[in-house]
C-alpha cells in the first residue's frame, strides 16, 4: 500500500494528509542534492543560528523545504534549524505550522554515512509544547530512502521503491525490549547521577552504538530496543538537542510506539519552548530505560 492511501485508509484529516504527502516528496530532491553537493564536503563560511558551520547540502536541503513549502502555501509557519527566525507564509491554506531539521547528521556527509530529515506538524504557532503536535516524520538517507510517520494512532514505516513511491513496509511499529545504548557527550563531562546511569547499563550489558546522526540513532532503537541519550554535562547542562526540531518530533514518534521520552525529571515534551533555539537534555527509548534515569536524577 503506498503512503498515499494508507493515509486515506487511516481517516487521516485532508489537509494533514496533503502535507504529509508534499513533504514525502521531499525526500526526491535532497537526495538527488547528494549527487551535486556531497562531492563538496566543505563548508560554505556561513553559520547557523546554534554556531555551527553550513555544509552547501545543509543549505541545499534547508532550500528544497522551505521554498518547496512556501510555493505549496500548505503551512502558515516554518521553522528549521538552519533559519534564526520563523517564517510565516503569506496567505496560507492552513493554520499549520512545521519544525524541520532539513538534514540530521551532515557532519558525517564525508565518510558517506547515514543522514536523515526531521519533521513535526503543530495545528499553528510552532512555540508551542511538544505533546501538541498532530504529526510526525522522519526520512532517513541510507541504502534505502525511508520514511516513519505518526499522526498519533500508531507509527509506520514506509520506503521508497523504484518508482519513487513510498510504500508500507512495516505498520504499527512497537519498540522491543533491547540492550543498545547510544550516548551523546564526552564521558569525563558526565554529571554524576547520569554516569550512575550509564554504568547500570553497562553492567547490564548494553552495547554501545552511536554514529553521530541522531535520527538514525533513535531509528535503530526504534526497531531493537535500547535508549538514545544526550544529557546535560558540564559546561552545557542544559543538554545539546534543539527541543523544536529534533527533541519534540522524535518524541512523538518514541512515544507513540510504545516508549518513552524525559530530560531527566520530566517529559519534555510538556515543556513550552520559549525560543526557536532552545535546547534540552534528551533520553529517548524504552520506558524502562527511561524510569530508572528519572530515578538516579531523583536520588542526585
Amino acid at each position: 500500500m503506498i503512503l498515499e492511501d494508507f493515509l486515506i485508509k487511516s481517516g487521516t484529516e485532508k489537509n494533514l494528509a496533503e502535507l504529509i504527502l508534499f513533504l514525502s516528496e521531499q525526500a526526491g530532491p535532497v537526495r538527488q542534492g547528494f549527487l551535486t553537493h556531497c562531492m563538496n564536503t566543505s563548508v560554505c563560511g556561513t553559520r547557523n543560528m546554534f554556531g555551527e558551520d553550513q555544509k552547501p547540502l545543509d543549505k541545499y536541503a534547508d532550500d528544497v523545504f522551505v521554498e518547496g513549502l512556501k510555493k505549496s502555501r500548505l503551512v502558515r509557519y516554518i521553522a528549521t534549524e538552519e533559519q534564526d527566525r520563523i517564517i510565516e507564509v503569506k496567505d496560507a491554506k492552513t493554520n499549520f505550522g512545521v519544525v524541520i531539521d532539513p538534514l540530521d547528521g551532515s557532519s558525517l556527509l564525508d565518510v558517506n554515512l547515514c543522514v536523515g530529515s526531521i519533521i513535526g506538524i503543530y495545528p499553528g504557532p510552532v512555540l508551542m509544547k511538544g505533546s501538541a503536535m498532530v504529526a510526525a516524520l522522519y526520512m532517513l538517507y541510507g541504502p534505502l530512502t525511508l520514511l516513519t510517520v505518526t499522526t498519533g494512532h500508531g507509527v509506520h514505516e514506509f520506503v521508497k521503491d523504484e518508482t519513487g513511491k513510498f510504500v508500507l513496509r512495516e505498520e504499527n511499529i512497537r519498540i522491543p525490549e533491547g540492550k543498545i545504548y547510544a550516548p551523546g557527550a564526552l564521558r569525563r563531562d558526565y554529571l554524576p547521577a547520569h554516569a550512575r546511569w550509564i554504568a547500570g547499563l553497562e553492567s547490564a550489558g548494553y552495547k554501545l552504538r552511536f554514529s553521530g546522526c541522531f535520527v538514525a540513532d533513535v531509528h535503530q532503537i526504534l526497531h531493537k530496543g535500547g535508549v538514545f541519550t544526550y544529557p546535560g554535562y558540564k559546561g552545557k547542562e542544559k543538554g545539546k538537542l534543539r527541543i523544536l526540531y529534533e527533541a519534540n518530533p522524535m518524541g512523538m514518534i518514541v512515544c507513540e510506539a510504545g516508549g518513552a521520552v524525559s530530560n531527566g525529571s520530566t517529559d519534555y515534551r510538556e515543556i513550552r519552548p520559549e525560543a526557536i533555539d532552545q535546547t534540552t537534555p534528551i533520553y529517548i527509548g524504552g520506558k524502562k530505560e527511561i524510569s530508572q534515569i528519572e530515578k538516579y536524577m531523583k536520588e542526585g
